[in-house]
């Protein structure tokens, strides 16, 4: 596999991976492997799940004889992963094509790929609209994409946007290209089944499907004897997993599944992202609870906390039962941080429903939370429904006053956190200073310490919290 000619020396740059930014893969080049070889540039937006699809075309693509580069004008490829989930990342994606532009005005040979959920979002009509794209892929077709770029060299227009309702890309090796050797995605499952009426996702991705037990089970084993560190598995909705054996017809559920992962890897961290609330039962936190290696940290969105506005959102489930359910995990996972999406200003949210959102920030106590004005996207059923008619300066203002609240709250979970000590799996260098280092306990928080040189990216040290701010959490060694 060409998985083996790259090195520790992978890298990937992230501009802050979990808000909706772009990831741009630099990697080894490994044109000098076979010079006459295609060459493709890479560039992903949006969540875990399209950096981990990335990897699954980079694979598809290396086996047709690509080979990657880190210098897109050196490209005859380029590929964009895109998102579609909100306004402001479809604008970012335009925006770069119109940078890839520049390339192909000055070699005219370059083919432009547009993949991902805003290829699914747009179709045919992306093509109209964007001239220069030469291809375009949704989500279900990447085993095409060699066939599309044959076509797009014989002067046509590849195109396929088929969403499918089997398949996984379970028999593909991701090839990591931008991974950094310590932590990995594995993505369990494709597809939403949930109807979010401001969701695009279940129309972009399709229906709900799961990759079955072995495939996962194989590729946790092939990062661990590659010395990975740390997965996280990957799903719309990790949740609702359901595989059914061929052999004995026996239902293996999410928590099955973590159980089977955490037994197969049991030194390596476990992580899994996203959870849905209606659907994270008892039995999820209990094995959780019963694991070391699967981190205690739960992301688990919420959107707002007004039952009304759940209720238009379609989200299934009122404030109460959600506070059961951040309630549960406070018990059966007492040191468990969770965290959360929110949209203000949804359709006709009132202020005193906003409110509602604020004091489920402080009930909840997130250590961490993506937060958004709502973004109308076409085709979705609140879009059909009902009338964006929330004013944009009260959507700012809400998210201001959201990001405080937020803010607030991570501090004083953070406070907490002071004199404690935690197992930090060291990620690299501080972002403010390589003297010092930057890595993650299991609750998923951020903790700064000063650089030793017996310790390197990848292991694992026990840090002493000395002090805190609201994102991160200031530490020593410790013996």
């Amino acid at each position: 596999m060409a998985t083996e000619a790259l090195t520790s020396t992978d890298q990937i740059i992230l501009r802050d991976p979990n808000a909706y930014q772009g990831h741009v893969h630099e990697f080894q080049d490994l044109t000098n492997i076979n010079e006459s070889a295609r060459r493709f540039y890479m560039e992903s937006y949006g969540c875990q799940m399209n950096f981990a699809d990335s990897e699954i075309v980079a694979s598809v693509l290396s086996d047709a004889g690509f080979v990657p580069t880190r210098d897109m004008e050196d490209a005859d490829l380029i590929l964009i992963n895109t998102c579609s989930i909100r306004e402001k990342a479809e604008e970012t994606v335009r925006k770069r094509l119109r940078e890839f532009n520049k390339v192909k005005k000055y070699k005219p040979g370059t083919l432009i790929g547009v993949l991902g959920c805003m290829a699914e979002r747009l179709k045919e009509k992306f093509l109209q609209e964007e001239k220069i794209v030469d291809i375009v892929v949704g989500p279900d077709a990447y085993r095409d994409l060699p066939m599309l770029v044959d076509t797009a060299e014989l002067g046509e227009k590849g195109i396929n946007v088929f969403l499918s309702r089997e398949e996984t890309y379970a028999d593909i090796s991701p090839l990591r290209l931008g991974s950094n050797g310590i932590s990995a995605y594995i993505s369990i499952m494709r597809g939403c089944d949930n109807m979010c009426s401001f969701c695009v996702v279940p129309f972009t991705r399709g229906r709900e499907r799961s990759r079955d037990l072995y495939s996962i089970l194989a590729e946790v084993k092939d990062l661990e004897q590659n010395n990975y560190k740390e997965i996280t598995l990957l799903g719309q909705n990790v949740d609702s997993y359901k595989w059914v054996n061929p052999e004995n017809k026996e239902i293996v559920n999410f928590a099955n599944l973590l159980r089977f992962v955490a037994e197969s890897a049991p030194h390596v961290r476990i992580r899994f992202s996203t959870s849905h609330p209606k659907d994270i039962t008892n039995e999820v936190l209990e094995t959780i609870a019963s694991y070391d290696n699967i981190c205690k940290y739960i992301h688990l969105p919420v959107q707002s906390g007004n039952s009304r506005i759940l209720k238009m959102m379609n989200r299934t489930y009122d404030s109460v039962w959600y506070k059961e359910r951040v309630d549960a995990i406070r018990r059966i996972i007492p040191d468990c941080a969770i965290s959360s999406d929110i949209i203000v200003g949804f359709c006709s949210e009132t202020e005193e429903e906003f409110q509602d959102t604020l004091d489920m920030i402080r009930y909840s106590n997130y250590t961490l939370c993506y937060m958004y004005n709502y973004s109308e996207r076409p085709g979705t059923l609140a879009a059909k429904k009902y009338p964006d008619d929330i004013p944009n300066e009260v959507k700012q203002r809400r998210l201001a006053e959201t990001i405080v609240v937020q803010r607030q709250s991570s501090y004083e979970s953070n406070l907490l956190d002071i004199g404690k000590t935690f197992e930090v799996l060291i990620e690299g260098d501080s972002k403010k200073s390589n003297q010092q280092f930057a890595g993650r306990n299991s609750q998923n928080k951020v903790i700064v310490f000063r650089k030793s040189s017996d310790y390197k990216p990848g292991d694992f040290v026990m840090v002493q919290v000395t002090d805190v701010t609201s994102g991160t959490l200031l530490g020593k060694l410790v013996s």
